[in-house]
């Protein structure tokens, strides 16, 4: 795998791209959103033969889009000779038109809504559903990303009467760590302060992404 630099790795967010050779046994198709961390869990385990292909993270603004993109990236990516295929999405807003593109691919998919529920862990994220039910949640990628994709992304910046609009039911911002990183700490604390909510962290780590990145590769 090729480790990028810091200004590569954000620029994987917004572009659509490859690392790793064309010949790879394992090709793992992710939303840009997860490439930081899709390298990390690769690093540790110390994987190798494995090709990321990253498509663009703003899709999320449209998910309707993509099942057909992650579909035309398949069909690509086996017209170069690709093996192994795997999918790191979650349904994320597809209404189960990945569910039913990797059924008629013959494709993996890590399990899911979102990831907040992958990093959490898919089982732990179910049990407290109910308890945060007014939970707003950022990613490691999200507190990142916060002012730009938040801040400014839903226009607070220009009108921020909205935030009463958006966040009137929700009672508190939960930061899923992958990392213990004080500044992303201070950055989701901030962005807490931002929208009128509570302040509270949980330590995830990768959580069912390394599970299900460790199980691929041993295919």
């Amino acid at each position: 795998m090729v480790n990028p630099t810091e200004p590569a790795l954000e620029a994987l967010v917004d572009a659509e791209c490859a690392l790793g050779a064309q010949g790879a046994a394992l090709t793992l198709i992710a939303c840009g959103a997860l490439a930081r961390e899709v390298l990390a869990v690769i690093d540790q385990q110390g994987l190798e033969g494995l090709r990321l292909v990253c498509l663009p993270a703003r899709l999320h603004n449209h998910p309707e889009q993509i099942a057909p993109k992650v579909a035309e990236k398949i069909r690509a990516l086996r017209a170069e000779g690709a093996g192994e295929i795997a999918l790191l999405y979650a349904d994320c807003g597809t209404g189960g038109a990945l569910d039913a593109l990797c059924a008629r691919e013959g494709v993996a998919r890590i399990a899911g809504p979102h990831c907040y529920s992958f990093f959490d862990g898919n089982d732990a994220f179910a049990d407290r559903g109910e308890a945060e039910i007014g939970a707003f949640y950022l990613t490691d990628f999200l507190a990142r990303q916060f002012e730009a994709l938040v801040w400014k992304g839903l226009g607070l910046d220009r009108f921020p009467e909205l935030r009463e609009v958006y966040f009137a039911h929700y009672d508190r911002l939960v930061y899923l760590a992958q990392t213990e990183d004080p500044a992303l700490d201070a950055r989701a604390r901030q962005a807490a302060a931002c929208l009128g909510l509570r302040y509270e962290r949980r330590f995830t780590g990768y959580g069912d992404l390394a599970r299900f990145v460790s199980e691929q590769s041993e295919r």
